[in-house]
């Protein structure tokens, strides 16, 4: 007998990830970043680093990093400067403009978020969390595209 497809554990998952996907890029919409822009600006949020750092951080390629940093740059929102130390290697940082589109992004991830988990506790949302943190995946095996 065939299942239903929302038997199927992975068939829910993707619809369900579709959806919420679909709801953060409308929300991050709001600050006028792709997906790929906004996660580059949360990562740096945190402090200065280097852009290979960045790059492993992000589990992005260096040449797919360097586009995103000069569409970030064009928009005044991250920069990127020689390394004094090290000539060759070049440190990234937000702007003072990146840190306030990056608050926008949060308002709108964080409204977001509220409408999408609002009928979970915070112990069933730590769970998920958990859970989904276990779901094995590789994004290098598949032809992900977050922006």
């Amino acid at each position: 007998m065939a299942a239903f497809p929302t038997d199927r554990l992975g068939f829910l998952l993707s619809f369900r990830g579709e959806l919420t996907g679909a709801r953060i890029r409308a929300a991050l919409g709001v600050a006028g970043l792709p997906p790929r822009n906004a996660m580059t600006l949360m990562q740096l949020a945190a402090g200065p680093m280097s852009q290979r750092e960045l790059a492993a951080a992000m589990e992005v390629d260096p040449s797919q990093l360097v586009a995103i940093l000069n569409e970030l740059e064009s928009e005044r929102l991250a920069e990127r400067r020689r390394d004094p130390a090290d000539r060759r290697r070049h440190i990234v940082e937000i702007t003072e403009a990146g840190s306030a589109a990056l608050d926008r992004v949060d308002a709108a991830v964080g409204a977001a978020e509220r409408e999408l988990f609002g009928d979970l506790t915070e112990a069933e949302r730590v769970l998920l969390r958990g859970l989904l943190d276990r779901v094995v995946v590789d994004a290098t095996d598949h032809d992900c595209d977050a922006g």
